[in-house]
């Protein structure tokens, strides 16, 4: 775990570790929320990069028989 400091104008510095692992690159957006006490950073991706990542889901759904 490696530990960042938060500057004068509360900006971070992401570890390049952290960055090469997953991806992120100069410019790219960031979803940013709070969650039990926490903050947690998500890199948004390009639609584009988004294509066929459901390949292979499940899509045999339940359903109740008055349902169609």
């Amino acid at each position: 775990m490696t530990a960042v400091t938060v500057s004068p104008k509360y900006q971070v510095v992401i570890p390049k570790e952290v960055r090469e692992s997953l991806g992120i690159y100069s410019g790219q957006k960031i979803q940013v929320l709070t969650y039990q006490n926490r903050i947690e950073l998500i890199p948004i991706k390009p639609m584009k990069k988004m294509r066929g990542f459901l390949k292979g889901i499940n899509t045999k759904v339940l359903r109740d028989k008055d349902r169609v």
